[in-house]
């Protein structure tokens, strides 16, 4: 370790500035963040620092940098274009054994500017010792989209329960135990989600109660989207990480698996066409008993689990058993997979609406609202239709729709072995058998397949 990272209290101390441009400006507002007694010493101060300046009630010394400028300083910082300015300043500082800096010239420095994500109280701060600030600033944007938003509220919450925890559990090492099995409760997920009333109850049933008798035992409902990884949401990867048991279903990309936590369970309980692997009650009552020995079980579900995903059936068994849970939605497979594929569900000219359809046969029909379905100006998106689109072309063909109604089949959308076969409302069904085409799909219907071939942008096989 080439630095010693420190975080320093410069609350209503003094610190200098010596510069007056935009650098200086941005190293001024850093400090005064902090509370700082800032001084900038310039002799020329751009209107920017002292708008700044003068609504914090900052001081301005408009002249070239003395010694006598350091004087009861506890930290400087050197922001001038002047390479002789700078050198002195860092000479100065050195001499005095006050923290300087210099920008962009790190042998100058005795501390080096990180990089910070600010969620105060919780501050973390980046730095490659000077070598590469650019990566330092992309390490930050990855720090700031991971972290939760109000993870500054949990810091409070438990920061506001030190005292109490500290004078009921004497013993150092239980007390680390106790808040490690806090943090890996549900509590920091009622903070997350805005529920503060509830997080402190739980965190006081929590402290008042035996470890031997807590249970945890909650249910994440999380959509993982089409089949891209990156389409997951923040929120479900967080939630993907925690999970100690997971219920995946068929439609739930490899590639999604290898972001679940490593030791987490794994049951697979897909279903295909006449073929399920286990009964919707049986899941059901899986998740009720999971939860209820006190594991977080995540109810992984390809797309959205309140698109066809028979979520709501799965979070009425959890009501009724009095099991907490949370819902996170994912990027439907419709809207996923047509992206990918280029093709708009909606636009000006071609589509003001657009339906989301199951295409499940019964008794060889599908059982639909025809006379609904071929009205112009709409868009059709059929889930689960590969086996019956013989028949869905037939009965939209029957009820008016023209044999030249473009559609689309995409099979395993928004995935590398992404395909799209377009056609129209005549022949599609023979070129899916043509081309092999299988499951999973999503058929789309409707004149904004017309842009397919333009806005394709994705590469498929």
């Amino acid at each position: 370790m080439d630095l010693l990272p420190i975080f320093l209290d410069i609350k209503d101390k003094k610190c200098v500035v010596i510069g007056g441009g935009e650098v200086a400006f941005r190293k001024a507002t850093l400090l005064l963040r902090a509370g700082a007694d800032l001084h900038i010493v310039a002799a020329s101060v751009s209107d920017e620092l002292r708008n700044l300046c003068n609504s914090h009630k900052s001081t301005i010394i408009e002249r070239n940098f003395q010694e006598v400028d350091l004087d009861s300083a506890i930290l400087v910082v050197a922001a001038t274009d002047d390479s002789s300015t700078n050198e002195r300043v860092s000479g100065i500082s050195t001499k005095l054994n006050i923290p300087v800096n210099v920008v962009d010239q790190p042998h100058l420095c005795s501390f080096i500017m990180p990089s910070i994500v600010d969620r105060s109280p919780i501050v973390i701060a980046i730095s490659s010792g000077g070598s590469s600030p650019i990566l330092t600033r992309k390490l930050k944007e990855l720090n700031e989209t991971m972290i939760p938003g109000r993870i500054d509220k949990l810091a409070e919450l438990l920061g506001s329960y030190r005292g109490r925890v500290k004078s009921e559990i004497v013993d150092f090492s239980e007390r680390i135990r106790f808040w490690e099995s806090v943090l890996d409760s549900e509590i920091p997920e009622l903070v997350y989600n805005g529920q503060d009333d509830e997080a402190r109850s739980a965190l006081d049933n929590w402290l008042t109660t035996p470890q031997a008798d807590r249970v945890g035992g909650e249910v994440y409902l999380v959509g993982a989207g089409p089949g891209d990884p990156d389409l997951l949401t923040l929120r479900a990867l967080r939630l993907m990480h925690k999970a100690d048991v997971v219920l995946y279903d068929r439609l739930v990309s490899p590639d999604i698996l290898l972001k679940l936590r490593p030791d987490a369970e794994k049951i697979y309980v897909g279903k295909r066409s006449a073929d399920h692997a286990v009964p919707q009650e049986t899941i059901n009552e899986m998740l009720v008993r999971l939860a209820k020995e006190g594991n977080r079980v995540l109810r992984l579900k390809g797309g959205d689990p309140f698109i066809f995903g028979r979520g709501g059936e799965e979070l009425e068994s959890l009501a009724d058993a009095g099991i907490p849970f949370q819902i996170v939605p994912g990027i439907t497979a419709a809207s996923g997979c047509a992206s990918y594929a280029g093709i708009p569900l909606t636009h000006r000219d071609y589509s003001q609406s657009v339906r989301f359809l199951t295409g499940h046969t019964q008794d060889g029909g599908v059982p639909l609202e025809w006379d609904i379905l071929v009205k112009e100006q709409q868009t059709l998106v059929f889930y689960m239709g590969l086996a019956g689109l013989p028949v869905i072309c037939e009965q939209l063909l029957n009820h008016g729709m023209s044999a030249t109604m473009p559609v689309a089949v995409v099979q395993q959308g928004t995935t590398q072995t992404q395909k799209v076969l377009v056609g129209n409302l005549e022949k599609i069904a023979d070129l899916v058998v043509e081309k092999k085409i299988q499951a999973p799909t999503i058929i789309i219907i409707g004149e904004v397949v017309r842009l397919q071939e333009s806005l394709s942008w994705f590469n498929q096989n």
